[in-house]
């Protein structure tokens, strides 16, 4: 009798019940698993913004570690929180069960994008999402918020002076949270971050019995078309979770269509553009994100990310 798989996840409510689901489909199919939690940066380090922890791998490291280490044999992530180049000895074996990728716009009672007042406060810890609400509405103020998603909700209620607070959609449904949102934004407002919404399962490099285990139930061709493509873009511009890169992708067929976007934090300055092509795996998909983004660095994306950055952007 093989030995159960162990899968790596974060402790917080989101991660576990991502775990879970890759674990059901895994029981389903006859294979004995056996969760490990194990605390990431992002988790421990909760009174300074993402942004100023100062890491691509925040939520992600210590899983990395452990599966180096042989302490379990694969573990389960969101994808946007995922770098997208692995970690030396480490594979993305897959990809899938991806759920709606919008940002909603969540407040303490029904709450529309045209509903926000003038001069309101929303609060989110995404530069991303931050750039992109000052970009359509300069007026509002932006505050700081960290912690779970049932840890931010409460916050919002708790709150006297936040309007609203942005999160995943995908996150909410998942936790049972559907109900609060308010709006799920369109994407001429607020486009997601690569990824967003679809969960990745990591494995060692060469362990192909890990590997064959979770792509045989999470991977979705599709899906990885659409998040190479996504991913691709962000690799070229050197971003990571914490940059203010938005993008998605919509897969027919073969045929890939991206549309990308880089927003100064102030919102002022913006370069977006959109790409369509045939691909045919990850490669080539990540190949249309990577076009796309090299015509947006001349058009305007180097500069808003050299301020952002204390190192160059690449002149690729």
């Amino acid at each position: 009798m093989s030995a159960p798989l162990r899968i790596g996840t974060r402790g917080s409510a989101l991660a576990l019940w991502q775990t879970e689901r890759v674990r059901a489909l895994l029981a389903e199919r006859g294979i004995a698993t056996e969760r490990l939690e194990i605390k990431t940066t992002g988790d421990v380090v909760l009174d300074r913004p993402l942004s100023q922890i100062g890491s691509k791998a925040l939520f992600t490291k210590q899983l990395d570690d452990a599966m180096l280490e042989g302490r379990i044999d694969a573990a389960v992530h969101s994808l946007k929180d995922l770098p997208t180049e692995m970690p030396d000895g480490l594979a993305l074996a897959a990809v899938g069960l991806r759920e709606d990728p919008r940002d909603a716009l969540v407040g303490r009672g029904p709450t529309r994008w045209q509903d926000i007042p003038p001069d309101a406060t929303i609060a989110t810890s995404s530069l991303r999402r931050r750039a992109q609400l000052l970009r359509a509405r300069p007026d509002l103020t932006i505050d700081d918020i960290r912690g779970n998603v049932d840890t931010r909700l409460a916050k919002l209620d708790r709150s006297a002076t936040w309007a609203a607070i942005m999160l995943a959609s995908a996150g909410l449904e998942r936790l049972g949270f559907g109900a609060r949102i308010g709006e799920r934004l369109p994407f001429d407002v607020m486009l997601p971050a690569p990824g967003q919404g679809a969960l990745a399962v990591t494995v060692r490099d060469g362990d192909a019995r890990s590997a064959e285990l979770v792509r045989a139930v999470v991977h979705d061709p599709r899906v990885s078309l659409a998040v190479s493509a996504e991913r691709g873009f962000l690799n070229h511009l050197e971003g990571g979770c914490q940059v203010p890169v938005a993008a998605h992708a919509e897969v027919e067929g073969s045929l890939v269509r991206l549309h990308g976007r880089v927003v100064s934090l102030d919102g002022r300055q913006m370069a977006e553009g959109h790409l369509a092509g045939e691909a045919t795996d990850a490669a080539s998909a990540a190949a249309i994100g990577a076009a796309l983004a090299a015509r947006l660095l001349g058009e305007g994306a180097r500069e808003i990310l050299a301020a952002i950055r204390p190192t160059p952007v690449p002149g690729r």
